[in-house]
C-alpha cells in the first residue's frame, strides 16, 4: 500500500530553479513531463550555441514545459516567442512558467508540430529538441513545415541525439540547401540551418 504522504508529496508541482543564457529562470513541473526535475542535457547544449536577437520572433517546437521558449523570450524581450507542444500538460505548465517568471512576450498552445498554427506566421527563429522516436514522416513534415514558417534569413537549431546527426545533416541540407553542425557533445549534436 503506497503511504499517503508519500502520494501527497509527489502529486505537488516539482520546482527548481536552472541559470540558461545567462539568466536564472524558476520552473514549475510534474511527473510525466519530460525531464521534470532538471533541465536535460540536450536542452542544455542547445541554450549555449542559440544565438537571439532582442527584436527576434521565436517557435519553441515540442516545447515541454518551457526552458527553450522561455530562454528565447528573455533574449528577445521585442519580440515574441510562440511554444507548441502536443501534450496538453506541458503547455499547461509552460504557460505557467512564462507567468512565473514575467515573460509576457511568451505563449504556449496545443500543436501537432505546425499542424495548428496559423499558416500566415513567420519566425527569425525556431528551435526544437526533437524528441529521437519522432519517426522519419513527422520529422519530414517538421523540416518542410519549418522552412515555410521561417522568415527569409530565419535561423533553425536543432538539438537531436548523435545517433541521427548524419540523418539531419541529410535532410537540412535537402530543404534549406545549408547545414552547420554547431557542436557535437558526448550524447548530443546541434545542427543549424538558415532560409537564404
Amino acid at each position: 500500500m503506497t503511504d499517503s504522504n508519500y502520494l501527497r508529496e509527489i502529486r505537488q508541482d516539482i520546482r527548481f530553479e536552472a541559470e540558461l543564457c545567462g539568466q536564472t529562470f524558476s520552473f514549475l513541473s510534474t511527473w510525466g513531463i519530460f525531464s521534470p526535475r532538471e533541465i536535460d542535457e540536450g536542452t542544455e547544449l542547445l541554450l549555449k550555441y542559440i544565438e537571439i536577437n532582442p527584436t527576434d520572433d521565436c517557435f519553441d517546437l515540442g516545447c515541454g514545459y518551457g526552458p527553450v521558449g522561455l530562454a528565447m523570450a528573455k533574449l528577445a524581450p521585442q519580440g515574441k516567442t510562440l511554444m507548441v507542444d502536443k501534450d496538453f500538460m506541458a503547455v499547461e505548465y509552460s504557460n505557467r512558467n512564462a507567468q512565473l517568471n514575467k515573460l509576457a512576450n511568451a505563449q504556449a498552445m496545443l500543436s501537432n508540430g505546425f499542424q495548428h498554427i496559423d499558416p500566415s506566421l513567420r519566425f527569425d527563429v525556431i528551435a526544437s529538441n526533437i524528441p529521437a522516436k519522432v519517426g522519419k514522416e513527422m520529422m519530414t513534415i517538421l523540416l518542410q513545415d519549418m522552412n515555410k514558417h521561417l522568415k527569409p534569413g530565419g535561423r533553425i537549431y536543432l538539438v537531436t541525439i548523435n545517433g541521427l546527426r548524419e540523418y539531419m545533416k541529410r535532410n537540412l541540407q535537402e530543404v534549406f540547401g545549408n547545414y552547420s553542425k554547431l557542436k557535437q557533445g558526448k550524447n548530443y549534436t546541434i545542427a543549424y540551418s538558415e532560409r537564404r
